[in-house]
């Protein structure tokens, strides 16, 4: 490799290494789901982390046969645009109005830190994470649901109590759930909701009627 060459690879590492430092900050990004134990809220690193195995775990179960490793980078990164964006909590009426247009400019700013080529690879797979119309985007989707609903049941739905949490809330957020795996949403409601709406922790109201 002459000097010339040693230089761009080198510029190429310098960026992929300082991207790589930045995605770091991802672990300070606090979500709204505890954990496990109920003692803390999980990060969003901790969530891509867990979906990534659960990913693996499950893709089975997937309503269509899906590529596990695109799943698996879908949701490592379907979260990277917080570090700019913020995390927009799932149940904020007005964060929600507005989530769509601050993470597609944090997109273009986060992903244009990367050599063109793995920022485009990036950002494709980011794009078709928020489009939707992939078996393995709607798979991601659905892991991105069952995993916050099954900590909400490991934790007693303590969560969804804090927050008054109504029934139809809660189906709302799941509107398309069973678009990815019909099977791991019916055992959602079964395992995860239905016992928490036994309990009194979460609402029964007329609009989930």
């Amino acid at each position: 490799m002459n000097a010339e060459n040693y230089a761009d690879e080198t510029g190429r590492l310098e960026r992929i290494v300082d991207f790589c430092r930045l995605i770091d900050r991802e672990k300070f990004i606090q979500r709204r789901t505890y954990l496990t134990d109920g003692e803390r809220f999980e990060n969003d690193a901790e969530h891509a982390w867990h979906l990534a195995v659960m990913a693996l775990l499950l893709s089975e179960y997937a309503n269509e046969k899906v590529d596990v490793l695109k799943v698996m980078s879908i949701v490592l990164i379907h979260d990277l645009v917080e570090i700019y964006a913020g995390d927009t909590f799932a149940y904020d009426a007005e964060g929600l109005k507005t989530q769509k247009s601050r993470e597609t400019a944090a997109a273009e700013r986060l992903f244009s830190q990367l050599p063109e080529d793995l920022g485009d690879r990036l950002r494709s797979l980011w794009d078709e994470f928020e489009s939707d119309d992939t078996p393995e985007a709607h798979f991601a989707h659905t892991l991105d649901n069952f995993q916050p609903m099954m900590l909400q049941a490991a934790t007693d739905g303590k969560a969804w109590k804090e927050g008054g949490r109504k029934l139809s809330e809660v189906l709302h957020r799941n509107s398309r759930t069973s678009a990815g795996s019909e099977i791991l949403w019916k055992y959602a409601r079964t395992h995860f909701i239905a016992p928490q709406l036994r309990k009194g922790h979460l609402e029964m109201d007329i609009e989930s009627l």
